[in-house]
């Protein structure tokens, strides 16, 4: 896409610090291209699916539905970083092999979250996409080595990082070979604590004058609560957002992680809908 004249490009102070990841100025925004789908085109991607890949066998059907109601990538992981010890840790190898299964079966392709070095290429085996969670996202050995895997990467937004941490990570990954790079807002720790996170759409505005990667929204971990998703989805698009990643189970209510911040298919179905219309206003597709 052409520079939005509105724009302001790094601030000359900045510009040392972010060589790779910040927008010169008239210069064009980043496109990043995962299968079929193009972050930061006219067109906003939205990845969907369930937080964790589970024995259930529930992937095969929540990926299903979220093809079916416009999602172009498959969100999901096969390992979990949880607070707990105790909590379902994802099936690790066997969920990669599931996440294969699932893309061959619906032509979704691939996120998925990478916790450590030592599995990238494993993980880069399989994913169209490098997914760095909120807990890694200073994880330098981690940031360097996704860098150096060849695939597209997902930078989340680290829960207390601020937008120097963050750009800062994302010059982590490029300067280790990565190109492709796709920064998401996933809400950060205030004082607040009605919702899981609080949702900073000022950043996505920010970021969007500041870098030329694209920016996307994950109001799933921003608000951690189901009925505030949509409206979420809907604010996220009308500040500018390159795309979301939405939470959805076929059952939230057996969900073994994130199933109270989880949408069922009906729910993302006309959440969809909804960003379609928001969306058109504001001159983009879905």
């Amino acid at each position: 896409m052409s520079p939005d004249p509105q724009l302001k490009p790094l601030r000359p102070a900045d510009a040392d610090r972010y060589p790779r990841s910040g927008r010169a100025a008239g210069q064009e925004a980043t496109l990043v291209r995962v299968g079929a789908a193009v972050f930061g085109g006219q067109r906003l991607v939205v990845a969907a699916g369930p937080c964790a890949v589970e024995p259930s066998g529930s992937l095969l059907a929540t990926a299903a539905a979220v093809r079916d109601a416009g999602a172009t990538l498959l969100r999901a992981g096969a390992y979990k970083p949880r607070t707990s010890p105790y909590d379902f840790q994802g099936l690790g190898r066997e969920g990669l092999a599931l996440l294969a299964e699932a893309r061959d079966a619906t032509g979704l392709p691939v996120v998925t979250e990478v916790l450590d070095p030592r599995d990238v290429e494993a993980v880069a085996a399989v994913a169209d996409m490098l997914q760095i969670g909120s807990r890694s996202v200073q994880n330098v050995p981690l940031l360097r080595e996704v860098g150096r895997s060849g695939k597209p990467v997902l930078l989340k937004r680290g829960m207390m990082t601020t937008v120097h941490e963050w750009l800062s990570a994302a010059e982590y990954v490029l300067s280790a070979g990565g190109r492709d790079l796709v920064l998401c807002e996933r809400g950060i720790r205030t004082f607040e604590d009605a919702t899981r996170n609080t949702l900073d759409l000022n950043t996505v505005v920010l970021l969007k004058q500041r870098t030329h990667l694209p920016v996307i929204v994950d109001p799933s971990h921003a608000c951690g609560d189901a009925n505030l998703v949509a409206a979420l989805c809907r604010a996220a698009v009308a500040a500018g957002a390159d795309g979301l990643l939405v939470e959805v189970h076929v059952d939230p209510l057996l969900a073994l992680s994130d199933g109270d911040q989880s949408l069922d298919p009906a729910a993302f179905r006309a959440a969809m809908t909804a960003c379609r219309a928001v969306a058109a206003a504001v001159g983009r597709e879905i």
